[in-house]
């Protein structure tokens, strides 16, 4: 298999190949198909190779085929595993490995499983596709509490997704230190949602449930306001509450509405995991 982070290494591209290892760490396999052993740790690396998709890089080198190459790197026993840096060799071991070994190894100089998931999310969101981030980054929420970087690209997420009240929050928790241009852009296109969604008709509709919190029509009307400027969560509050009073309010115009907001939210909203938990047990 051949991909621009897994290739075989030769004559020709070996200059090319080291100048990699200036970007990210380069590993150089040794091995030689009449000794099994290396061509078991060769066989390792390549699968880890393909599971940390391009966080290192992984030159093969078929000693028997690139006796020169071999010999320019001192090889002296197979199979032998070389990590390069900055273009100069870093760390290697001789002889046979397990994948823990391996992975041992490999996690000096790699990034760690949060850090990996992070610049994966960085990919995603730079190709737009907000909800497949936020599934890399949820999980990463109690370790990266103080990162203010981690807070932006969630609240830059959220707003992606409509799902403002949470992108307010997470603005909320980012520094003074961390408050670059793309802090200052996610505020103001939250501002800017914020204003659109204060309309006439809301601020009369939330004057008159204030009055009448009991008229159960009115938290219908206000509640159908607030979804239709992705006022989402302040919408199934209230629709929640309208479902708790009759779950058959409006011949079930209220339970659809509910379920409508909570499919547009998707399956990486808290907000949307919060309400559905709340109306399946009304319902079952």
């Amino acid at each position: 298999m051949t991909t621009e982070y897994l290739f075989d290494l030769n004559e020709q591209n070996l200059q090319s190949t080291l100048q990699l290892s200036m970007e990210k760490p380069l590993v150089i396999s040794c091995w030689a198909s009449q000794i099994p052993d290396s061509v078991t740790t060769n066989a390792l690396l390549e699968k880890l190779a393909n599971q940390y998709q391009g966080a290192f890089i992984l030159a093969q080198l078929n000693c028997e085929k690139e006796q020169n190459i071999a010999m320019q790197l001192g090889v002296q026993n197979l199979p032998t595993v070389a990590v390069f840096q900055q273009g100069r060799p870093v760390d290697g071991i001789a002889g046979a490995q397990t994948e823990d070994k391996l992975k041992e190894l490999l996690g000096k100089y790699l990034p760690s499983a949060d850090e990996l998931a992070l610049q994966q999310a960085e990919k995603l969101i730079e190709e737009e596709k907000y909800t497949d981030a936020l599934l890399l980054l949820r999980p990463l929420g109690s370790q990266q509490a103080d990162n203010g970087q981690y807070q932006l690209r969630m609240a830059q997420c959220l707003l992606a997704t409509n799902e403002f009240s949470e992108a307010q929050a997470f603005l909320d928790k980012v520094t003074l230190k961390d408050q670059d241009s793309l802090y200052q852009s996610l505020k103001a296109k939250l501002e800017l949602h914020q204003q659109a969604a204060d309309t006439p008709e809301i601020r009369s509709l939330e004057a008159a449930h204030q009055t009448q919190p009991e008229d159960i029509a009115i938290s219908y009307q206000l509640a159908l306001q607030y979804s239709q400027v992705e006022r989402n969560e302040e919408a199934l509050a209230l629709l929640l509450q309208i479902l708790e009073k009759d779950l058959n309010f409006a011949d079930g115009a209220a339970k659809k509405s509910m379920l409508d907001i909570l499919s547009s939210l998707g399956q990486t909203s808290t907000i949307a995991s919060h309400y559905r938990r709340k109306m399946y047990r009304l319902l079952y």
